[in-house]
């Protein structure tokens, strides 16, 4: 394998090798900067280890640039950054670490450059390549990482359950790093997952969250919670998720499995966009079929108001995995809630009616709904899928049509509340919303043009039945 460094990246090396050279260290490039450079992919962050003190180092490198760049030091990790041009790079000393039970923060003491590949935690990330003059450039590969990058594998370097104890949030990042790069994860480590799942309880729900968001991230996110099921982590960590799971069967009746069916929405959505809030409303938009689940003896199986009960569903989930309850979650909230929406409306006969109401309650985000709406058509059944997927672009091209005829993306109704109030010389109340509604009504439905003439017409019109008078005429 070749490794491909750009001329200021080994300016900048050679710059940290003869430095540390002159405090009388031994330095190296480790982990994943030289995996994913071996792999072809770009990479800007740099790990340094040095048989010695990291920070002192560091500030000795900063010292030799021009401009000086300014170090981030934590003190208490025993580590320092600092940016070169468009590379960020932490220098740190080697270190070997022992762990008690009930954590996965280890006890810290200096170590070799043999210690601390050790400690990684998988042997394409124990790569390392020497700065060191008399070997500058080599490849120290203790534990086969070049064969297992060309075998496209995930191993542990030392025995995995021992790996896995240590640090559960290992198990999180194997599975991560096989989705992500496409690699498979070799049988014994696999293995030892499913024994070492428990220790998942010590990690914290943001660490996990953040594993849970790189996995999305991926081409095919799919593959990597197959394997959190398959692994028994999925049930300890999104246990809503692991219920999609398994098809029943009554009166010779069964479900499609919604587990692998999200998976495949998630898939279509990974393919249209990298958005990653969209990727969680395709990996929520049926959480709640497992408790809305039914069997009538006329229909079937039916999931009446999963929508409805995912929507309020989605911000428990939010919390639960420490995810922002701001804008994100409320943009994950309404494509939960509103994901059939479209799909209903291929169903039938297509209104403007139903169309501006559609376009109306989804917002600016209509173009993600439809996105997932697309997604969602994964029938097993080619003709009824095709005839969706007809029906689905009828839909768009109507989409489009009343979009620009009626404006009606994050449209509001031309009269306020604040307008009615005013020209009826009363404060808030139920009448205000009669009135409000009425002409919201009246637009969406097509019975008045989205104009403030005629929408003040009928202001006046349905002011009249409810026995107001005018104190301030519009102006």
């Amino acid at each position: 394998m070749i490794i491909n460094i750009q001329p200021y990246e080994r300016e900048i090396f050679t710059l940290i090798g003869q430095t540390a050279a002159q405090l009388g260290y031994q330095s190296y490039v480790i982990g994943g900067f030289v995996r994913d450079r071996l792999l072809a992919r770009s990479s800007k962050d740099i790990d340094i280890v040095c048989v010695g003190d990291g920070i002192s180092l560091a500030e000795q490198v900063s010292y030799k640039l021009r401009p000086i760049p300014r170090i981030v030091v934590y003190k208490r990790f025993g580590t320092a950054m600092l940016k070169y041009k468009d590379l960020e790079i932490e220098f740190v000393g080697a270190r070997k670490e022992s762990y008690q039970m009930d954590s996965r923060k280890p006890a810290v003491e200096e170590g070799s450059l043999e210690d601390d590949q050790n400690r990684r935690d998988f042997t394409i990330n124990a790569l390392a390549i020497s700065l060191n003059e008399e070997d500058f450039g080599t490849i120290l590969d203790p534990f086969n990482g070049l064969y297992h990058l060309e075998q496209k594998m995930i191993k542990t370097p030392l025995e995995p359950g021992k790996t896995f104890s240590d640090d559960p949030l290992r198990m999180m990042r194997a599975i991560r790093f096989s989705t992500q790069l496409g690699f498979r994860i070799e049988d014994e480590t696999f293995a030892a997952i499913g024994k070492n799942k428990n220790r998942i309880k010590i990690i914290s729900a943001e660490r996990i969250s953040a594993e849970l968001g790189k996995i999305m991230s991926s081409p095919q996110p799919s593959t990597g919670f197959k394997k959190l099921y398959d692994t028994g982590l999925l049930s300890l960590i999104f246990p809503e998720m692991a219920a999609l799971h398994g098809v029943e069967v009554k009166n010779g009746i069964g479900h499609k499995d919604n587990f692998y069916h999200t998976l495949e929405v998630l898939d279509n959505v990974a393919r249209d966009s990298d958005n990653i809030w969209l990727r969680w409303a395709a990996l929520l938009h049926d959480i709640a079929k497992p408790p809305t689940k039914k069997f009538d003896d006329q229909l079937g199986w039916t999931f009446h108001g999963h929508e409805v009960l995912g929507a309020v569903m989605v911000p428990r989930i939010f919390k639960a995995l420490r995810l922002p309850l701001d804008h994100k979650m409320k943009y994950v909230q309404k494509l939960v809630k509103l994901h059939l929406r479209p799909i209903g409306l291929t169903k039938e006969e297509i209104t403007d009616s139903a169309v501006r109401r559609l376009i109306f309650e989804a917002g600016e985000d209509i173009d993600d709904l439809m996105i997932l709406c697309k997604a969602d058509i994964t029938s097993k059944n080619e003709d009824k899928k095709l005839r969706y997927r007809d029906n689905y672009s009828r839909l768009v091209e109507k989409i489009k049509e009343i979009e620009e005829k009626d404006k009606l993306r994050n449209w509001q109704p031309p009269i306020t509340g604040e307008d009615i109030m005013m020209t009826f010389g009363i404060g808030p109340c139920r009448e205000v919303g009669i009135i409000k509604t009425a002409i919201r009504e009246a637009i969406l439905d097509g019975v008045i043009a989205n104009d403030r003439c005629q929408a003040e017409k009928m202001m006046f019109e349905e002011a009249e039945k409810l026995g107001l008078k005018v104190k301030n005429p519009v102006a």
